[in-house]
């Protein structure tokens, strides 16, 4: 795998990182219509930045969810143009805050994939980072049937971006379950889950999971989540949430659309580190 760490400089921090910062992640139940999905978007947005968020995350799949897993290939895009694209660049400058993209998809070498992408915008509409989700779902289960492998290229590439707060760690949903991906973004002071979590493996593991992360690596951890029964029949997990370094959390949304909020504080990332020394203890790597 590349560098984690190198970046576009748009996204660059200043050398003392600020000491609070809003955040916010935006659960959605996004529908067969790119467009009302991308107004809804913008709504949820919106409100997040008239809120005080200065981060908003939005969820896994936010622009589309199709019928079939073959339908995400009449709305992909090449990469650096595209309606999604677009919305993302501009709806970040327009509230002046930063927009990291969910996912969208964008086109794969060959053509019956894609890439299922996070995108980030800094408050001037410039792309920040890029991260292309490296694991892939696969489960079967009575009816429920998943394999993401069939219409989506996986990346090959741990990704992170410097906000102002510190450094923001990139992963998606089923990266959640590999907690080597996260060891290898470094010293993150938040990490994003955008996720489209499934009921049932949601329901038995989709917190557990997001509060270990944020223990194992005493950082916070900010999900945005699809969140309720969906006009495909598919029915989703949702309950988006903000953990703090401690695994506490913050806030949390269970079903349906909604903005999620809280503040990331230096001072806490601080107090769990110097308090119970794991970071600094790690030995193999």
């Amino acid at each position: 795998m590349s560098d984690p760490h190198a970046q576009s400089p748009a996204g660059a921090a200043s050398e003392r990182p600020a000491a609070t910062y809003r955040v916010a992640a935006l659960q959605m139940v996004s529908t067969p219509e790119r467009d009302r999905n991308l107004a809804d978007a913008e709504k949820l947005i919106a409100q997040a930045a008239a809120d005080g968020a200065q981060l908003v995350l939005l969820p896994e799949y936010f622009c589309f969810m199709g019928f079939k897993d073959t339908d995400k290939l009449t709305v992909r895009e090449p990469y650096r143009d595209g309606p999604i694209q677009r919305f993302l660049s501009d709806t970040a400058r327009r509230h002046h805050v930063w927009v990291i993209g969910g996912t969208l998809p964008l086109i794969a070498p060959e053509p019956s994939r894609v890439l299922n992408t996070t995108l980030v915008f800094d408050p001037q509409g410039r792309e920040a980072a890029r991260y292309d989700k490296i694991h892939l779902f696969n489960f079967e289960k009575g009816d429920e049937s998943f394999d993401e492998a069939r219409t989506i290229r996986p990346g090959d590439a741990v990704r992170t971006f410097d906000a102002p707060f510190g450094r923001v760690g990139l992963s998606v949903c089923y990266d959640l379950r590999f907690p080597e991906l996260y060891r290898q973004m470094g010293d993150c002071a938040l990490i994003v889950v955008p996720s489209a979590f499934t009921y049932t493996t949601g329901r038995a593991h989709w917190e557990t999971l997001l509060r270990a992360r944020a223990v194992e690596n005493q950082c916070y951890v900010l999900a945005a989540a699809q969140g309720g029964k969906h006009e495909n029949g598919r029915r989703t997990w949702g309950h988006s949430m903000l953990i703090d370094p401690w695994g506490e959390v913050l806030d949390v949304r269970d079903e349906g659309a909604g903005v999620v909020a809280g503040t990331i504080e230096r001072s806490r990332i601080d107090e769990v580190r110097q308090s119970l020394p794991a970071w600094r203890h790690r030995v193999l790597s």
